[in-house]
């Protein structure tokens, strides 16, 4: 198999913000776990969070969130199935049923930043530290409407609530360790597959919006966020190493199957963010915000400021 070679090959690993283009990758990686699994159930699911996401599901505005919208969920779900992926080429083999749930729970863990109808101001980042427990009410209310067991949202809480980084992962209680295992891939794509994104530097301008307007955390300014990422990502990648299990690893093993090389492509694009960074805040406050350029971020977060 042909090893990738240029940059805009690796690039094409993420910018995964198409909808359908991202629903035509998962499927395939998934037939690849499993050639006869049944898409009906997740296929919906992913119809229903999108027109979440857009304002069209019933009794939902559109999800107004700058940092964590559809492109941070989609590529979480990106990573996740591509690690999903490796984790069964390893040879821990996964379950039809194991998939449907880290499926349902990556694409739906950050869906409690959805406004109701009624609760329209602000952006939604008001929910910045109740999100977890909103998402997990939502996944619940969706999967009775489909009268699945009570056993499968009983899962995926677990899951989703492994997604609040705030909260020690090792604390949450699951039925057995092949559930924490789960737990963990989860957990490990909301991390990677968001600080891997090409324009994650560019990207924590919005989450500093978020964070205040959600009076969370005690940056005074962009710029600060920004030069305690550095410190964040060394805990997280404790964290990674530690609690979840240095699972992130198991991503060599898709990208050997599917690209011919062992390469962790997610932890180098990490690792070039982190880089990067340090050139950024090496610069004064005035004038850091020239490096970060892509999308047109930067200016769009001035505007808003």
């Amino acid at each position: 198999m042909i090893s990738i070679q240029t940059s805009a090959e690796i690039a094409n690993i993420f910018g995964n913000n198409d909808p359908d283009m991202v629903w035509g990758k998962v499927s395939d990686i998934i037939r690849r776990i499993s050639p006869d699994y049944d898409f009906t159930l997740i296929q919906t699911l992913y119809i229903d969070v999108m027109r979440l996401f857009r304002g069209e599901y019933p009794g939902y505005c559109a999800i107004k969130t700058l940092y964590h919208d559809t492109s941070h969920t989609l590529e979480v779900l990106m990573c996740g199935v591509r690690l999903m992926h490796g984790v069964h080429l390893s040879g821990d083999h996964l379950t039809d049923d194991e998939i449907t749930l880290m499926f349902s729970a990556m694409l739906l863990h950050d869906v409690g930043y959805a406004q109701r109808e009624g609760e329209e101001s602000g952006t939604g980042a008001q929910y910045t530290q109740t999100h977890v427990q909103r998402g997990i009410e939502f996944m619940r209310h969706y999967f009775s409407q489909h009268n699945l067991p009570s056993k499968v949202p009983d899962a995926i809480t677990g899951m989703i609530m492994g997604t609040e980084h705030t909260k020690p992962f090792t604390r949450i209680a699951f039925e057995d360790e092949r559930a924490r295992m789960l737990a963990r891939i989860v957990a490990t794509a909301d991390i990677t597959g968001q600080m891997a994104d090409r324009a994650y530097l560019e990207k924590l301008l919005f989450l500093y919006l978020e964070f205040k307007e959600a009076r969370f955390g005690s940056y005074q300014s962009m710029y600060e966020l920004l030069r305690q990422t550095s410190h964040f990502y060394r805990l997280t990648r404790k964290k990674m190493d530690e609690a979840l299990g240095g699972i992130y690893q198991k991503l060599e093993f898709h990208f050997k199957d599917r690209l011919g090389v062992r390469n962790n492509y997610y932890l180098e694009s990490i690792e070039k963010n982190m880089s990067y960074l340090q050139k950024i805040v090496a610069q004064n406050e005035a004038a850091y915000l020239t490096m970060l350029k892509r999308n047109g971020i930067a200016e769009k977060s001035r505007l808003i400021m």
